[in-house]
């Protein structure tokens, strides 16, 4: 089954050339199904790329998905079009009286900042805790994850000596957990960010379980509240070349970032990178949908 889209989104035609099962509005009137509804804050600043890494995943599943996308009204997008954001994106005031199904919150750049210094932290946190009664279950990834394992959980974040950046072996710890069925037990996922997350707090909170997690990159997935709220310090809806045009973005502001380690071929930025996670992002994101969404959302919220 698709994801139903805007008409004119740009991400659409990416898509339609991979073959995604798309659908505009127009078509998904005529059917007399109930959809899921799916709502994503996107705060990445390169708004239409991450658009397309998530939708992709997304519509990788037997479900209908309705995608709505959600921007700051506290911080103004200075890498995306007014003009886009005015077409595509509604702010939390406009759905704040509405139910979903299930949300993204996307990872930021402003990971070195403490949490209560970014201009919208508390827009986002008015939204994370709307979360709790008006959605079924919540995706975090990246700096996402750190700000809801703060916000919810009290466990905190720490600086990096250097950038976590490349494409890192994770072990699978609990393979009853739903989110991790069909994983195998040990598999690549790509990291990217300054900031890491204290795994004795994790360990030791009640109500947080860790998953899986990297002897290089640290924690990666965990789930709390019966999968209510799942936190991926990772990017697993990257695509094969992301990693290496955030490397040479960074390297052009004079940044001294690190070659991304176990990505390019023989560790030369001048090779192209293979995708070595494609598998277990499609199969997390399904999973997600299935089990964490579909399964659990009631078919009529009030």
């Amino acid at each position: 089954m698709p994801i139903k889209i805007p008409k004119l989104l740009p991400a659409r035609e990416i898509l339609e050339e991979e073959n995604i099962f798309i659908m505009d509005e127009d078509r998904a009137k005529q059917q007399d199904i109930r959809p899921l509804n799916i709502l994503i804050l996107n705060l990445m600043p390169e708004k239409e790329k991450t658009e397309a890494h998530l939708l992709r995943l997304l519509g990788n599943t037997p479900l209908q998905v309705n995608i709505s996308f959600l921007k700051t009204a506290t911080h103004q997008s200075k890498n995306t079009s007014p003009m886009h954001l005015e077409q595509f994106y509604t702010t939390f005031e406009q759905v704040r009286n509405r139910k979903f199904d299930g949300m993204i919150i996307t990872g930021a750049p402003v990971e070195l900042l403490d949490f209560v210094e970014v201009d919208y932290w508390e827009e986002l946190t008015g939204i994370m805790d709307w979360t709790k009664t008006n959605v079924t279950s919540t995706l975090h990834i990246c700096w996402g994850a750190q700000a809801a394992l703060f916000y919810h959980f009290g466990i905190g974040k720490y600086e990096l000596p250097e950038k976590c950046s490349g494409v890192y072996l994770h072990e699978v710890h609990n393979r009853s957990e739903k989110l991790l069925r069909g994983f195998d037990d040990i598999y690549f996922a790509p990291h990217s960010r300054h900031t890491d997350v204290y795994i004795e707090q994790l360990l030791k909170h009640p109500e947080v379980k860790l998953l899986s997690s990297s002897e290089e990159a640290g924690p990666f997935i965990m789930s709390a509240n019966g999968g209510r709220q799942i936190m991926v310090t990772g990017h697993l809806e990257y695509e094969a070349g992301t990693l290496a045009e955030e490397y040479t973005r960074d390297r052009g502001r004079g940044l001294q970032v690190p070659v991304p380690k176990h990505y390019f071929p023989n560790n030369d930025p001048g090779r192209k990178p293979h995708n070595k996670w494609r598998s277990h992002a499609h199969l997390m994101f399904s999973n997600w949908l299935n089990y964490y969404v579909y399964q659990e959302t009631p078919y009529e919220w009030d």
